[in-house]
């Protein structure tokens, strides 16, 4: 065998900041649009640091013209000096050196989010180019770098009676797949940002539109809750919590709406804790202990309340700021301090405690909303009874209409959800049956958005989609016995197949989040239009297209429009929606929980004036078949 000379020269010495280069993703995660926008959240991270030390209140943020992209803050700039060990100036020390910066000792900052202290140097890493300008000690200092090396010395530039630092940056076009930000996504963010961290101005100038936007909230948390509940009744106005003791800050705001659904949010030092953590735990367990000792010191009701019946309807941002987080994996996504969950606890039992006896009111307004869920709750138990006897939920039996796959490994079978039997029938001729199961439903299911669980238990149409999929609803979900990996919607490509793809979604978005979190549920694109030219075709999915390929191909063209999905024969089906190497899936993604909790609140819920608003605001960008 040969070892190709395998000795010490082989072994490869990365040094500075090459190794960011040479695996970006394992330092900001991909190399996508995520990644190229959390550039930005890393120099912004610094600025919010400075304001969670009390040195900073405004930062300033511009889009170029070319994508690259301005930072600036009023804190305390970056030290200028020279650093005792490295011999170099703090700038340069910051900027090309991974996990250099003053967040360790805890002495320039008690708490800090960021990657701690990898954040800055890997943008600079990732950049064609980068500038900094450092406001300190009445002078401008300024030191620009190209691909993370210095090209200038940190030289002095100016005067100035103002502090601060100014990052500008290019993203480097050999590491990144995208070159241009993306307004939308960096505000979603700033937002956030400026609902977490009372009294703090974040503003977005784009010179590529002449716009320009400003966040500021002085609310803080109450403002958040409120600004998630715009588009719902509420049964109470925000209530605030909050402890500050020994360098850990806890602050909770809560509400309930007259939904059934229940929207919690969580941070720890502006991270969002999208998995929860002990921070959550405590938080739970407190609310439900407050409600139940509500009920039993004034005698309202016998009925012991589940933790899912106070969280009906229910709508929380919980943010801790503290010293040491212990973040469970790198994502960040699950807070582990274990002393948070009795802080947390305390923090709003004591609260709530309190707030229900000065405020007798809401407390009973509350606490019949939760007595009703719990009502609610008993009956769909009965109902899932009942069901269970008719067998449909019952495990080992699967509803009749079920047309199964021969593959019992879940990552390898895939399920197509279709209307009817018409399309149903040609799906079972078209589809592959070793791995490919088909399961009609009969017209538009139950909209979720405005129903509790006990009515869903009444729906045959879900229940038989419940059953098909195996892994229940609500507390018995299991992921884990989940019978298929992929999860297909095969609706028409009109505008009532669009409702029911909306309806199908509610009912994945709110009763089984984790499988479109997991990656599991796609919308096949079924084409609207196939074009026939000599004996060349072509499947065409919306009006827009067709009319680009008709300038393409020319005259002499016979154009079929399939008004449904039973119009197409199985080998048209096959070819566009069946065929792995051949069909065009959509993937649902929960990017931004937030956004898509108000698009599920607008589109299916009570309110009618936002759905309106918001058909009328989008309905040039659809293309509706009518």
């Amino acid at each position: 065998m040969n070892d190709h000379n395998y000795n010490a020269e082989s072994i490869t010495v990365l040094k500075g900041l090459e190794a960011v280069r040479q695996r970006p993703a394992m330092y900001i995660g991909s190399t996508d649009s995520r990644g190229f926008h959390h550039l930005v959240y890393e120099v912004l991270d610094n600025g919010i640091d400075e304001a969670l030390a009390g040195f900073c209140n405004v930062i300033n943020i511009i889009i170029h013209n070319d994508n690259s992209i301005t930072v600036a803050d009023n804190g305390r700039g970056i030290p200028v000096d020279i650093h005792p060990e490295e011999k170099k100036s703090a700038v340069e020390v910051v900027m090309t050196m991974l996990h250099a910066g003053g967040k360790f000792d805890h002495k320039s900052y008690k708490v800090s989010g960021g990657l701690h202290g990898v954040g800055v140097s890997c943008v600079n890493a990732l950049s064609k180019w980068l500038e900094v300008k450092v406001h300190r000690d009445n002078k401008i200092y300024h030191m620009r770098f190209e691909r993370g090396a210095p090209t200038s010395q940190l030289q002095i530039v100016g005067e100035t009676n103002t502090s601060g630092t100014e990052v500008s940056f290019l993203p480097d076009p050999e590491i990144f797949e995208i070159s241009e930000f993306n307004a939308e996504i960096l505000e979603k963010r700033f937002e956030e940002l400026a609902f977490l961290n009372s009294g703090i101005t974040i503003t977005l100038k784009d010179e590529r539109n002449n716009t320009e936007k400003k966040f500021c909230y002085e609310g803080g948390l109450k403002s958040f809750v409120k600004y998630l509940n715009r588009k719902k009744q509420v049964i109470c106005e925000p209530v605030l919590l909050s402890k500050s003791f020994d360098k850990t800050l806890i602050e909770v705001a809560l509400l309930f709406n007259e939904t059934f659904n229940e929207t919690v949010h969580t941070f720890c030092n502006n991270i969002n804790t999208t998995e929860g953590g002990t921070h959550l735990t405590g938080f739970q367990t407190a609310l439900t202990r407050s409600v139940n000792d509500y009920i039993k010191k004034y005698k309202i009701t016998d009925i012991k309340l589940s933790g899912n019946d106070v969280r009906e309807g229910l709508v929380a941002v919980i943010s801790v700021k503290i010293q040491e987080p212990q973040f469970e994996g790198q994502t960040k996504t699950k807070l582990g301090n274990s002393n948070l969950r009795g802080i947390v606890d305390s923090t709003v039992f004591d609260g709530l405690s309190t707030f229900f006896e000065e405020n007798p009111k809401i407390a009973k307004a509350i606490v019949n909303k939760c007595i009703s869920a719990a009502k609610a709750r008993e009956a769909a138990k009965k109902a899932r009874e009942l069901v269970r006897r008719k067998s449909v939920l019952e495990s080992g039996n699967l509803p009749g209409k079920l047309v199964d796959c021969q593959e019992h490994d879940p990552a390898k079978a895939e399920i197509f959800i279709v209307e009817g039997d018409s399309a149903a029938g040609t799906g079972v001729s078209a589809r592959d049956r070793k791995f490919q199961a088909i399961l009609p439903l009969k017209g538009k299911i139950l909209n979720i958005e405005k129903a509790r669980i006990d009515k869903i238990f009444k729906n045959n149409e879900v229940t038989t989609l419940i059953s098909a999929l195996g892994c229940g609803i609500g507390e018995e979900f299991d992921i884990n016995k989940l019978r298929y990996h992929k999860i297909i919607i095969l609706c028409d490509a009109d505008c009532d197949g669009g409702h029911i793809t909306t309806l199908l979604l509610t009912f994945f978005y709110r009763q089984t989040r984790k499988l479109i979190e997991n990656g599991y549920v796609y919308v096949a694109q079924p084409p609207l239009f196939k074009i026939i030219k000599g004996k060349k075709s072509y499947y065409i999915k919306d009006e827009a297209l067709l009319k680009e390929k008709l300038k393409e191909v020319g005259e002499n063209v016979v154009i079929q429009r399939f008004k449904g999905l039973g119009e197409m024969d199985s080998d048209e089906l096959r070819e566009t929606v069946m065929e792995v190497e051949m069909r065009v899936l959509k993937q649902i993604t929960i990017e931004d929980a937030i956004a898509s909790d108000n698009i599920f609140s607008i589109l299916m819920g009570e309110e009618v004036e936002p759905r309106r608003e918001f058909v009328m605001k989008h309905a040039n960008e659809a293309n509706l078949d009518i």
